[in-house]
């Protein structure tokens, strides 16, 4: 088995470092346009297994030679590369995935499905944590059921020790995390789907681990999920966890006016705030001797033979302090090297399909496990 991995930031970084452990695996090159230094976990697999190699991802020619002599693509680029890396990847009949992000783009992709099928080529996009595993394990439980009523999930990614007064830490860009605090949230009500404001909609959940957190809505977590389940399943909704008292603050943040992107003049210089907030943020919130975990759980309740049931999915899983690794990392880009290794395989069916559509949750979650990474299932 051979594999590219593109984006060697630290999702990338991570996915590279799963592939490296599987016995079957041949070689993996990891491309990005600055690679001074591997981190430190991959330095043992240098100039044997792993090939590092620097890569413009703009430079389309580049990268389809980069292609060649693979047999996946797993890319942990931004998301506005996945349409491109796609297309790169089905002319050059290699299977490719991605940590997706962006549901346009999603649909754009799926677009390229018979392209994908006649080059006898599966694309996954959307493989990370959430959107990823959150949909596999909610179509799993789905299965599971005669008949859907509700679909719930809760993902948080969370500092061991909260500091206020946000009590976070930035595990991946502050940009991002912006747009999810402003973005519409797509959500299934009624068995319709609509647009609910973010950070509405709090509630507190109890972990036996980490004790009482809030829940409260978010953009991107389950992507198109929701439209696939129109008028199927009556009410479907992803939010996001965090130590109680974050919201509140991110919210009066918002409504005045802090994470605006038109810009404001001041003292005759234009400015975005939202610039000025990620300037402020990002010095208080980058924490890189601070240990994270990341706190997952989907619920899904119907009915079996006429009796209520709920399936529940649990997680939760800390920073590896032997390698150095986040538990943002290990769950993301982990679920994105378990997705590329069951598309070598040959697990997954030709065409463009999102993970909850084509993934096995029983072996992906056995994938995982075999990290460390325990999910936990429970029926009631």
């Amino acid at each position: 088995m051979k594999f590219l991995v593109l984006g060697a930031g630290a999702q990338g970084s991570a996915c590279a470092f799963d592939l490296l452990q599987r016995p079957e695996v041949d070689r993996v090159v990891l491309a990005d346009l600055d690679m001074d230094e591997p981190r430190p976990f991959l330095k043992p697999f240098v100039g044997g297994v792993l090939e590092i190699v620097t890569l413009d991802a703009t430079d389309w020619m580049a990268v389809r030679s980069a292609m060649d002599n693979v047999d996946v693509v797993a890319s942990a680029l931004p998301y506005h590369f996945n349409l491109d890396m796609t297309g790169l990847a089905i002319e050059s009949k290699v299977h490719f995935c991605d940590l997706g992000g962006n549901t346009e783009i999603v649909d754009q992709q799926r677009k390229l499905t018979a392209e994908a099928q006649e080059e006898h080529v599966s694309v996954v996009p959307d493989c990370g944590l959430a959107p990823g595993m959150v949909n596999i394990l909610a179509q799993s439980g789905i299965d599971a059921l005669d008949e859907t009523e509700s679909v719930k999930i809760y993902v948080g990614g969370l500092p061991q020790i909260p500091e206020p007064p946000l009590n976070y830490q930035l595990l991946y860009s502050l940009e991002g995390v912006l747009d999810y605090y402003t973005t519409p949230v797509l959500v299934l009500e009624d068995g319709e789907v609509i647009d609910k404001e973010p950070l509405t909609g709090r509630e507190t959940v109890t972990f036996e681990a980490l004790g009482e957190l809030e829940a409260f809505l978010t953009a991107g977590g389950i992507s198109r999920m929701p439209y696939r389940y129109r008028g199927l399943i009556s009410s479907m909704s992803y939010k996001t966890l965090r130590y109680p008292g974050h919201c509140v603050l991110m919210k009066a943040m918002r409504d005045l006016g802090l994470m605006d992107l038109n810009p404001v003049e001041i003292g005759g210089v234009s400015v975005v705030p939202r610039d000025v907030l990620i300037k402020i943020l990002d010095a208080k919130l980058r924490k890189p001797s601070s240990k994270d975990l990341v706190v997952m759980r989907v619920i899904t309740e119907g009915f079996v033979g006429g009796v209520s049931r709920t399936v529940t999915y649990e997680m939760v899983d800390y920073y590896d302090q032997d390698q150095e690794i986040t538990a943002m990392m290990r769950t993301t880009g982990y679920s994105l090297a378990a997705t590329a290794y069951m598309q070598s395989a040959g697990v997954i069916p030709r065409g463009v399909h999102t993970p909850s559509e084509c993934i096995p949750a029983e072996a992906y979650i056995q994938q995982l496990a075999e990290r460390g990474i325990v999910i936990e299932r429970s029926e009631t």
